[in-house]
């Protein structure tokens, strides 16, 4: 199999890119469009001052990698209520879990079909469990040997961000 070092910049940015659109329309009826796509300098944070919700999944197989999707909360609990038809007030009531195993579930989401398209690239791998962190100012650092990208999307008046961390299964 080819190295991560032999992943072309737009094989990741076209499928990340696509995976979000198609969750979003999907899920929730919502455009998002790549508006940023950089290789991400080291200690760099995609974050802001505002708190954060934060779904990753990993992916494993020719290649390792991380998947990080950031939402402000006011946006992940917007998701949230879309996907799962609450209004805010039932929101509220049912709590932070509700929304973190809903942004959990669309980080997999949009994971499983990055991952699809690694695989019909010629990278088999499978996914790992979701997870949840929340934060404010989180900063993802990767080791020298992985490769670090990410990408910025517009949904509406919201921001999302892609954080990809990748290399391969050496």
């Amino acid at each position: 199999m080819p190295a991560a070092a032999e992943i072309s910049e737009c094989l990741i940015r076209e499928n990340i890119s696509r995976a979000v659109a198609d969750v979003f329309k999907t899920m929730m009826g919502r455009s998002a469009i790549l508006s940023v796509a950089h290789a991400a300098e080291r200690g760099e944070a995609p974050g802001t001052s505002v708190d954060q919700v934060i779904g990753t999944v990993g992916f494993i197989g020719d290649l390792n990698g991380l998947v990080y999707l950031y939402l402000d909360e006011g946006f992940a609990n917007q998701c949230t209520g879309q996907i799962l038809g609450l209004n805010a007030f039932e929101l509220a009531a049912a709590g932070a879990e509700v929304v973190n195993d809903a942004i959990g579930e669309l980080t997999n989401m949009v994971v499983g079909s990055f991952k699809n398209a690694l695989c019909d690239a010629g990278y088999p791998c499978k996914l790992t469990i979701p997870s949840i962190l929340r934060a404010r100012n989180f900063c993802i650092q990767s080791t020298r040997r992985a490769e670090h990208r990410s990408y910025r999307f517009t949904c509406g008046s919201h921001r999302l961000v892609a954080d990809i961390i990748i290399k391969s299964g050496d």
